[in-house]
């Protein structure tokens, strides 16, 4: 696994951001199970799979390397294990493309949390940013007028929230592995899962989708993306996270043909031009 250190760390997040632009298309495809039966057995796997990886990573160290993350990296697992449970909502209640576009808000909150917690100055052009993604969330959410579709959407912002968290965290403790924040996060949000589901017995053809779902999907794309981010700048992991927002709608497209309204694509179009324009506002002060 220690080969993964070696590539630069973009192109790991890169590979991180392909795996999760597929994660829509699987929530869409399961047949029969609730969101809440999807979110244990997606967050099942995901578990196995952070645990193997920790195993081979860490080896005999492993419980070490769960102690040397702290209280922030369990703060910053149970704060991703709220944002997978409303991934999975929002996945289930609402559009690919409404959640994509929705998802990559994340790089705004990174500029105002790194603003209250890194004390950080938001500049002009990033408040610019911050009013230009609201406008497009607004006209997305207009356009989203039943009440299942509206809970579906507000339940996405759960998942920027919490991947700013992780960002955060991983970029304040770079010398800390921070992939056992993960385990944490997949344990919790299968727990939530478990509670919250009548049965957890579900079809074969749904536990493979969770299987795929939670090794290779979540799994692969977040151990990718947390590895990434330790030696990549946060501004840069935000502009490559949109790999997700434009994957994501064109599988729902092809493979389920799902079209999105004019307005949803308007506004989602002016939340990727606020992130294109955080983005070179960090170069610049680079």
């Amino acid at each position: 696994m220690n080969f993964l250190l070696k590539l630069p760390g973009p192109f790991i997040v890169f590979l991180g951001a392909c795996a999760l632009s597929f994660g829509g298309l699987i929530v869409k495809s399961f047949e029969g199970s609730s969101l809440w039966q999807i979110l244990f057995w997606r967050s099942f796997f995901f578990s196995i799979v952070v645990f193997l990886f920790l195993i081979a990573t860490h080896k005999k160290n492993f419980f070490n390397s769960l102690i040397k993350i702290g209280s922030p990296g369990l703060i910053g697992g149970i704060i991703l294990a709220g944002g997978y449970a409303g991934y999975v909502f929002a996945m289930y209640n609402t559009t690919v493309t409404n959640a994509n576009f929705i998802i990559q808000t994340q790089t705004i909150f990174l500029a105002l949390f790194g603003y209250i917690f890194l004390r950080e100055k938001i500049s002009k052009l990033t408040l610019i940013s911050i009013i230009l993604a609201v406008s497009g969330i607004t006209l997305m959410l207009g356009g989203s007028l039943t009440a299942g579709q509206m809970i579906g959407n507000i339940a996405a912002f759960l998942m920027p929230i919490s991947f700013a968290v992780l960002i955060l965290i991983v970029r304040k403790f770079p010398d800390i592995d921070m992939v056992p924040l993960q385990l944490i996060a997949g344990l919790g949000a299968m727990t939530l899962g478990y509670f919250f589901s009548s049965k957890i017995i579900v079809s074969s053809h749904d536990i493979i989708l969770g299987f795929i779902a939670g090794f290779f999907q979540v799994g692969l794309g977040f151990i990718l993306i947390t590895i990434g981010a330790r030696k990549t700048p946060s501004a840069l992991v935000g502009i490559i996270m949109l790999t997700e927002a434009v994957l994501g709608p064109l599988w729902a497209w092809i493979f389920i043909n799902e079209n999105p309204p004019l307005v949803v694509l308007f506004g989602g179009s002016i939340i990727l031009f606020a992130v294109f324009l955080q983005f070179f506002n960090r170069k610049i002060e680079n």
